[in-house]
């Protein structure tokens, strides 16, 4: 495949600062500069109606067919954004960069001052993929249908004006813990540096083939994350004292009104993450949690 042949399909959510709008614009013409067919997604592409002067591409509607047709996806924003594209990829295998518009960015780590290098090393295979592990949830409804994977975490959560909810969980059939608190989360490394972090819980390494089952706000203080292998079926039952409460899969949120058991486990397929090769997940961690500075001397 040479470089006029690259398909790269473009996604990204609703911009409501137009001062990314030149840096939108400086990519699509840097993709067009290197000879690239460019498909934009629907979405992005009614978003950017009239805001951006743009270059010959190709309208990606959300039923097309992608696995054999798109090289990879290229997404505008922050992990956020590019968590959306995780269903759309699905176990296609088509990897993935995101350049990043939003604030922290562990997942979309390219920098928008670096548009054109990480193009030009897109464009030349000067990258390596990352293969992420994803988690997935089953349930008597199957509320996620056949997009009921995630590659941060899934969380059960009390509604907001609600009372704590008990989650009893359960480790390959046999009784791990119950939970009293505004809920759980169940992440996997990806998502380690995501809400489970916020919540106290650990950062894993991507190939510590493991994930996190973090309490959030626990009633009991003795409490802590436990860490499992990513081997782990766990089985989840939920109380709620109110009439119901939320499942989380990644961005996507259920409501549920009953009480129903819930069996989480390793998805069979995988993420590609792309990496340039500038990039490491240790350099990604110091610049974005400024390990290795003292802002006291700032």
């Amino acid at each position: 495949m040479t470089n006029n042949q690259m398909k790269i399909a473009v996604y990204g959510r609703q911009f409501n600062d137009p001062a990314v709008f030149p840096s939108i614009q400086h990519v699509f013409d840097n993709l067009a500069q290197h000879g690239v067919d460019i498909y934009v997604h629907r979405e992005l592409n009614d978003h950017l109606a009239g805001h951006i002067s743009m270059v010959k591409y190709k309208v990606l509607e959300p039923d097309d067919e992608i696995k054999g047709v798109i090289d990879l996806f290229l997404t505008l924003g922050g992990d956020g954004t590019l968590l959306d594209t995780v269903t759309m990829i699905g176990d296609t295998g088509i990897p993935v960069i995101g350049i990043n518009f939003g604030r922290l960015g562990f997942l979309a780590s390219i920098n928008k001052n670096d548009i054109a290098a990480a193009i030009h090393a897109v464009v030349n295979k000067q990258f390596s993929l990352d293969s992420r592990e994803l988690i997935c949830i089953h349930s008597e409804l199957e509320i996620f249908g056949k997009d009921n994977f995630a590659l941060n975490d899934i969380t059960i959560h009390k509604r907001d004006d609600a009372a704590m909810i008990t989650t009893h969980v359960f480790l390959e059939e046999e009784f791990l813990n119950s939970y009293w608190g505004d809920g759980i989360i169940i992440s996997t490394s990806t998502g380690s540096t995501a809400y489970s972090l916020s919540c106290g819980g650990p950062i894993i390494f991507p190939q510590s083939n493991s994930i996190v089952l973090t309490p959030v706000s626990p009633h009991n203080l003795n409490v802590r994350p436990v860490v499992l292998p990513d081997t782990s079926t766990l089985s989840i039952e939920v109380e709620c004292r109110s009439s119901n409460y939320l499942v989380s899969c990644d961005s996507r949120t259920a409501v549920i009104d009953k009480t129903m058991r819930f069996t989480l486990k390793k998805a069979g397929f995988r993420l590609n993450l792309i990496r340039l090769n500038n990039e490491s997940y240790l350099s990604t961690l110091r610049n974005k949690l400024l390990w290795g500075l003292d802002t006291r001397n700032y």
